[in-house]
C-alpha cells in the first residue's frame, strides 16, 4: 500500500510543479529584494496597464507594511504566500485572454 501512496504523492508533486510558478525561477527567490523584483516582473506580464498599475501598487504597499519584519521564518512564510498569490493572479488573467 505504501507504493500506491508514494505514486499519488509523486503525481501530486508533478502536477503541482506544472502549475505553481507564474514565472520561471520562483523557487530561487530567497530574500525580500528578490521577491520584490520577481513580483514586479510578474506585473509586467499582466494584460492591461491599469491592471499592471494596480498590482504594482499592491506589491509596493505590501513591502512597506512588512519592511520591519525581522523573523526569518515569518519572512519565508511571506515569500511563499506572495509567490502563491502571484500564481493565482497570473492564472486568473491568463484564463481571461
Amino acid at each position: 500500500m505504501k507504493v500506491k501512496g508514494d505514486k499519488i504523492q509523486l503525481i501530486h508533486s508533478e502536477v503541482k510543479s506544472l502549475v505553481m510558478a507564474p514565472l520561471p525561477n520562483a523557487e530561487l527567490v530567497q530574500n525580500s529584494l528578490q521577491l520584490y523584483r520577481y513580483l514586479l516582473r510578474c506585473c509586467k506580464q499582466l494584460p492591461e496597464e491599469n491592471i499592471r498599475q494596480h498590482y504594482r501598487h499592491a506589491v509596493r504597499q505590501s513591502f512597506k507594511v512588512h519592511a520591519d519584519e525581522d523573523n526569518p521564518e515569518r519572512i519565508q512564510q511571506i515569500i511563499k504566500r506572495a509567490i502563491e498569490d502571484a500564481d493565482w493572479v497570473m492564472n486568473k488573467y491568463k484564463k481571461q485572454k
